[in-house]
């Protein structure tokens, strides 16, 4: 599996097949554009290949759990091809915060992608 960091500050955990295809996708974008540059370094340079131990537990190194403001309680969010690992303090008010807010942007509309899903 591969840990990486996220721009909402929890984790980022990833099958390694999965990684994989990711990364490469990422890093066949220009880096000559700001906005690519910013994510390559972020997703990629963080990138932390880990393993299960026996008591199926994950080792988080120091600057991961520092990025991701871990303590003691986490929590961990599916979301489909990865897993979200998040402090839970954190979790609970972002999730609070999300629930509050309309799911339409600023300008009223749901994202195109968005306006043919049926839930």
């Amino acid at each position: 599996m591969v840990l990486t960091v996220d721009r909402d500050h929890c984790l980022l955990l990833y099958p390694q097949p999965e990684w994989e295809e990711i990364e490469r996708k990422i890093m066949k974008l220009s880096s000559f554009n700001k906005q690519t540059r910013k994510l390559q370094r972020l997703l990629v340079g963080h990138a932390t290949e880990c393993e299960l131990d026996g008591s199926g537990r994950i080792l988080l190194a120091p600057p991961l759990r520092e990025f991701a403001g871990l303590n003691k309680e986490v929590v961990l969010i599916g979301q489909g091809n990865k897993f979200e690992i998040w402090d839970e303090t954190a979790w609970n008010a972002r999730r609070a915060e999300w629930l509050e807010s309309d799911v339409e942007d600023d300008d009223g509309k749901l994202p195109p992608d968005l306006e043919s899903l049926s839930l």
